[in-house]
């Protein structure tokens, strides 16, 4: 299996695919769309999803690619 994670330069981690996980209230839940975007900026109001605010607070970060794969 292989995983890659990508950085977008200035904005979120972007993992491809649905994603599912645990919410604050213990609840199992699953992305909808084909692309999961996790906040970098540390401002966005619905972490770790990212909201966008990135761009409001002029957040700055290079463009990186994470593959992790199964050994």
């Amino acid at each position: 299996m292989k995983l890659e994670i990508k950085a977008r330069e200035n904005g979120p981690y972007l993992i491809a695919g649905r994603a599912t996980y645990v919410d604050a209230d213990g609840q199992e839940r699953t992305t909808s769309g084909s692309t999961v975007a996790l906040c970098r900026c540390g401002h966005s109001e619905n972490k770790p999803f990212c909201d966008g605010a990135h761009r409001t607070v002029g957040f700055q970060a290079p463009e990186i690619v994470l593959t992790l794969t199964e050994s």
